[in-house]
């Protein structure tokens, strides 16, 4: 079974019963066309608010959301599998997120003042965005880009993935219902070539997209060729270090909730484990008995944390890589295989004895997929995480606080997270760096990445 879209339509799957849940014609030539110069038109009113009002828009927007937390809820978890109870917490995080930026976004696009003191920066917006976004977080990942562009005065074309249809439609109808202006928020429902189009379309200023590297070479290449600014969000192979003089139970507890939440499909999840190894067999053996604890099951059940995986193709793939794992060497510690029976799931797995040359050490395993690498000390795990294509976030567990410090300065991440593991919040910015991508979201760099920092000089003579 996949759930990838055929040439003509987008189809969303339920991957713990298999029912189809939705069918979706793809848009057409006209129909496309009519979003596009909706977009415009609602640009040209929208920007043209003062930013207190677009702030009020925002707080009925997270209103909205509120009321209807459970419907989006439920149709997060039909469509991917997530468990309810983190979809839930999707939908309220949401809900904090634009309440968040009705109250602090206005003064991120104050003018800023300059050393000349007749010379301001104003931040204008640019006009209709194009995102294009996956299924993973369908609510989050949508909302973290849409809110902060649109309360600088731009517009928001929406194409998400094709199994996630059904909720890109609930967020059409919930800005509706919202009662933001026409045209703010519009969805586009078209093959790639209809994104191409979409993004040579002079009515659509800049694009965003979270992804995978290979979209992401592709939609960044086609927004350089179009000279239109783009931020890049794509994947992660996160490492997440132990040193030996960490708090070895919080530490498990963290890399836990941060391998395996989602289902461990989550770009900035931690990956993999690189352990100091005065302490990697006790780490090992805390983690893999917490990894065992975790209830596999319907999404529906509250006690359910790991879900069935997305995609039926996705799961296929991700089993290829843990096989691949371990015909070159890795260990399998827990799980390794598919689970039979009802349902699209992956047995929670941790590979031990991974080393830079296997697979999963190498590739983003996009999955229920842990690997356990060893490291001699701190500078060894340095090198052992920089030792990647990726460079979203990291996490360090450690008590030596200056330690940490000098390590932070020398990974080559988006972010790091210190006794604690990765998040994205509102309140800071979120993105990486080599193959993770480039450009940041959220926090006032999310508000000004797609505006126009203009100068405005008085009396320059």
């Amino acid at each position: 079974m996949s759930q990838i879209s055929s040439q003509t339509h987008a189809i969303s799957t339920d991957p713990y019963s298999g029912e189809q849940i939705g069918h979706y014609l793809f848009d057409t030539d006209a129909a496309q066309e009519a979003a596009l110069q909706r977009a415009k038109a609602g640009y040209e009113q929208w920007r043209r608010l003062p930013v207190a009002q677009r702030s009020e828009h925002l707080l009925a927007l997270a209103d909205a959301l509120h009321d209807d937390a459970e419907t989006f809820a439920q149709m997060i978890s039909r469509e991917i599998g997530k468990p309810i109870s983190q979809a839930r917490g999707e939908v309220s995080k949401c809900v904090g997120l634009c309440r968040w930026y009705a109250e602090h976004g206005p003064a991120m696009l104050a003018p800023e003042p300059t050393q000349i003191a007749t010379a301001r920066i104003e931040y204008r917006p640019l006009g209709s965005i194009l995102a294009v976004m996956p299924w993973n977080f369908p609510l989050w990942q949508v909302l973290r880009g849409a809110v902060p562009a649109l309360l600088a005065g731009n517009t928001y074309v929406l194409k998400h993935a094709p199994n996630v249809m059904g909720t890109a439609y609930l967020m059409r109808e919930l800005f509706t219902r919202a009662g933001l202006p026409h045209g703010v928020f519009e969805v586009l429902n078209v093959s790639p070539e209809g994104v191409t189009r979409a993004i040579n379309d002079p009515r659509i200023a800049a694009v965003t997209l979270t992804g995978s590297v290979r979209a992401g070479m592709a939609i960044g290449a086609q927004a350089g060729a179009a000279l239109k600014k783009c931020v890049l969000e794509l994947g992660g192979s996160d490492p997440f270090i132990v040193l030996a003089d960490a708090d070895l139970d919080a530490a498990v507890k963290a890399a836990v909730i941060g391998r395996y939440q989602n289902t461990g499909q989550v770009c900035a999840a931690a990956k993999r484990m690189i352990v100091e190894e005065s302490v990697l067999e006790a780490f090992t053996a805390k983690f893999v008995e917490a990894t065992r604890a975790l209830v596999v099951g319907n999404p529906q059940s509250d006690d359910t944390y790991i879900g069935p995986m997305a995609r039926y193709d996705l799961r296929d793939e991700l089993d290829g890589q843990v096989q691949a794992s371990i015909a070159e060497g890795a260990k399998v510690l827990l799980g390794g295989h598919k689970l039979e029976g009802v349902g699209n799931f992956y047995a929670p797995t941790v590979l031990g004895e991974v080393t830079p040359q296997m697979t999963a050490f190498r590739q983003e395993l996009f999955g229920p997929v842990a690997a356990i690498i060893g490291a001699r000390d701190a500078e060894h795990a340095v090198e052992l995480a920089n030792d990647s294509d990726f460079g979203l976030t990291a996490t360090l567990y450690t008590a030596d606080l200056e330690l940490a410090e000098r390590m932070t300065t020398a990974l080559d991440t988006g972010g790091v997270f210190i006794n604690g593991y990765s998040a994205s919040d509102p309140r800071v910015a979120f993105g990486g760096v080599k193959k993770s991508g480039f450009g940041r979201e959220l926090s006032h760099f999310g508000v000004r990445e797609f505006t126009n920092a203009q100068t405005v000089w008085l009396d320059r003579n």
